[in-house]
């Protein structure tokens, strides 16, 4: 199965909120470089967005926050693709502390944080949806993995 290389960080000492662990808006930031990086592996780079106009749009996303992140973190994300069809993309991000900068998690590895989204492909200079090009949608295809068990879970009601 071809995958994306995992996105790496480490978690920053003005990342760390007034309850001693990596702040929210931190999480979603490293998830943002994350999407960046599938971006960056699907074909729709910096270059093609000058060239095209085009760019992807995150339009929903759904974050939990699973376990306390401490300072000097070693951050590990993998992306998985969920799908996509003419104008747009699901897709996943798990997030994972790890032993150092290089390190893989653990086959059984739980992750501190996950973030599911739904991105549509935008033609910016249209203002509107605009279809992906073939080969961009082929490589969407070539990457898309089952959804894990966590994906398409919305929040529950509170009684």
């Amino acid at each position: 199965m071809t995958r994306l290389p995992l996105f790496r960080s480490t978690v920053r000492p003005e990342w760390i909120d007034y309850n001693g662990h990596m702040s929210e808006a931190f999480y979603v930031l490293v998830f943002g470089h994350a999407t960046d990086a599938l971006m960056t592996g699907t074909g729709l780079d910096s270059g093609y967005r000058e060239t095209t106009g085009c760019s992807l749009y995150t339009v929903e996303s759904h974050v939990r926050f699973l376990r306390e992140v401490p300072a000097a973190s070693h951050l590990a994300v993998r992306t998985r693709v969920l799908g996509a069809a003419a104008r747009k993309a699901r897709f996943a991000h798990e997030m994972y502390v790890v032993p150092g900068p290089e390190s893989e998690p653990a086959s059984d590895a739980v992750p501190v944080a996950t973030t599911e989204l739904l991105a549509v492909h935008v033609d910016q200079r249209a203002g509107r949806a605009a279809e992906f090009p073939d080969e961009v949608r082929r490589r969407f295809t070539e990457l898309t993995e089952p959804a894990p068990d966590w994906a398409g879970r919305s929040i529950p009601a509170v009684a």
